[in-house]
């Protein structure tokens, strides 16, 4: 992540701090991410130099301004205007890691070998809950080569209590005690 789009993420949601709008705008932010996720060539567009600058920003009006708070269409004119519009989605993870960091909520990613049933989801959150003492929303990956038990990650933490884990770790000690 580069400097310039830290900044103006910070200084984003500092301003929406402020405004007391900073869910929405990350609602809405998100929103846009998966918006120009799903269509690369309206970014290109919107950087095209060969379009005048009026008429991008124009672009930008016409496709948000009935759908997005005046703060956040007005963000993407200035990352536009400054050439920054490629950093979006840095800016949008500084804002959410700000805006998570405010209202005490961390991502937790648990990878397992079969799908958890939503009861053991929702064990799974509140013991991690109590442990971190955060609110934790979870996100779920499938992995076959786990064969079996849960890995998850938290708070740049992992526990890994899988069947994988377990064999590789033996492998090492088997290795150690052989050399």
């Amino acid at each position: 992540m580069n400097q310039s789009s830290a900044l103006y993420g910070k200084s984003f949601y500092d301003l929406a701090k402020e405004e007391k709008i900073t869910k929405e705008v990350l609602e809405e932010m998100e929103l846009v991410k998966a918006l120009f996720q799903e269509n690369p060539d309206y970014i290109r567009l919107l950087l095209e130099p060969s379009i005048p600058k009026k008429e991008r920003l124009s672009l930008l009006d016409q496709a948000f301004s009935e759908e997005l708070q005046p703060y956040l269409l007005n963000f993407l004119k200035v990352l536009l205007e400054k050439g920054l519009l490629r950093s979006y989605s840095e800016c949008y993870k500084t804002y959410k890691k700000r805006y998570q960091e405010d209202e005490g909520i961390t991502d937790a990613l648990v990878v397992s070998a079969v799908a958890l049933s939503e009861e053991q989801k929702e064990n799974l959150v509140s013991k991690l809950e109590k442990l971190c003492q955060k609110k934790i929303i979870l996100s779920e990956k499938i992995d076959p080569e786990v064969l079996g038990g849960l890995k998850v990650e938290v708070d740049g933490k992992t526990l890994d209590g899988t069947v994988s884990g377990r064999l590789k770790e033996i492998r090492k000690n088997v290795n150690e005690v052989v050399l």
